[in-house]
């Protein structure tokens, strides 16, 4: 077991722009680091050199304190799950599991417990005997764990493992994979473009975007205390709300204008030093679950419209546009031109046995401790730091 750092590490294939550009991270002996992102964002670039597939650019990547920079992949003593598995068709699943020991030259007798060993975990011991062509999805990922368990590795890297499951297979196996980790207690690399997985598996979670890493945190505080807009838009399911807007301060709040429509928040909520010169351009963000709906006239609030909703069991995903869309004497085609163009839309999570309907018009309601701003031209985040 082993900690891993990634010093200002770089790589460049040829002739284009960085995959991976510095990146610095430290992964703790033990710790679950997910690492998430669009698709080419650079985390399984990051992940291939840490396993040795591909050659550093430039910087440090140390595992256990050890420089490995220029190790072999099998000198590097890391196991890596792939998103294929890599099963051998031929071999029975304890033969699988086995087979790196084998060629390692371990007694068969050796073997046996290791394999035994991992079986139990795994919960694969009435699978031993046979092939992998008569195993579930989920089998056969459990057996490539099973392959980089045996070899007590100081990490696990795990390269978006249950990306061929379906659906319900994703949620079980995400929760038999966390458990497994914190059994044996092994640092795990683990990259995904799925943010749900990130939230609920990893200890931390690194976000990376065109080759840079964003943010590292915990996931709750990713989720409440994004440090800019990219970071705020890809974590969450829904997404975060992002409206464009202008502040205009006044002695005590901030006036968001939303067309004609106008919501006045404290300055308390906003870094004041940050902030742009009044009339500016920024971002306000909002989570689904933080925009209320409350009776018209109430302070503070934005009429909408409900273009569709999404009854999804234990919540209702409520698609409002803003009133601008709301003027009756354009004609459909004119309306449908000044909705893409002009209007912009909240999504609001409501209760499951709320009641609504396409076409009612709505008040929303934002509360100024749960909104975020962004600044338009950075994209970097005016929210004041918790204390």
């Amino acid at each position: 077991m082993a900690e891993i750092d990634f010093d200002r590490v770089t790589k460049v294939f040829a002739g284009g722009k960085p995959a991976v550009d510095e990146l610095t991270l430290h992964i703790n002996d033990g710790e679950f680091m997910v690492l998430v992102g669009p698709s080419g964002c650079g985390k399984t670039t990051a992940l291939r050199m840490l396993a040795g597939l591909e050659e550093i650019t430039s910087g440090t990547l140390k595992i256990g304190g050890s420089v490995v920079n220029n190790a072999l992949p099998k000198d590097r003593d890391v196991a890596m799950v792939f998103q294929n598995y890599a099963l051998y068709p031929h071999m029975s699943v304890a033969k699988n599991i086995g087979f790196a020991l084998k060629i390692r030259g371990d007694s068969k007798s050796e073997i046996k417990r290791k394999v035994d060993e991992a079986a139990a975990i795994l919960r694969l011991e009435d699978y031993l005997d046979r092939r992998p062509k008569a195993l579930s999805g989920g089998q056969r990922q459990r057996v490539a764990m099973g392959r980089a368990i045996v070899r007590s590795p100081q990490a696990f890297l795990m390269d978006e493992p249950l990306s061929n499951l379906d659906a319900k297979l994703r949620v079980e196996m995400r929760l038999e994979i966390a458990r497994i980790q914190r059994l044996l207690n092994v640092a795990t690399v683990y990259v995904t473009h799925d943010q749900v997985e990130a939230m609920t598996m990893g200890d931390r979670v690194a976000v990376m975007k065109d080759g840079k890493l964003q943010q590292v945190d915990t996931p709750q505080d990713l989720y409440d205390r994004p440090v800019n807009e990219f970071v705020a838009g890809f974590m969450g399911s829904p997404p975060m709300n992002l409206l464009p807007c202008q502040l205009r301060p006044g002695a005590d709040r901030v006036e968001v204008h939303f067309g004609e429509q106008t919501v006045e928040l404290p300055l308390s909520y906003v870094n004041t030093h940050d902030l742009p010169a009044a009339g500016a351009p920024v971002v306000l963000g909002v989570r689904p679950e933080d925009v209320l709906i409350t009776d018209a006239g109430v302070a503070n609030t934005v009429k909408t419209r409900v273009e569709r909703s999404e009854a999804l069991g234990s919540e209702i995903l409520v698609h409002l546009s803003h009133a601008e869309v709301l003027d009756t004497s354009l004609s459909p085609g004119e309306r449908l031109r000044h909705d893409f163009s002009r209007r912009a839309t909240l999504i609001a999570k409501l209760g499951p046995r709320t009641k609504v309907t396409v076409g009612d018009v709505l008040s929303v309601q934002i509360s100024p401790e749960h909104a975020h701003f962004f600044d338009a031209q950075t994209g970097e985040t005016l929210r004041k730091k918790s204390s």
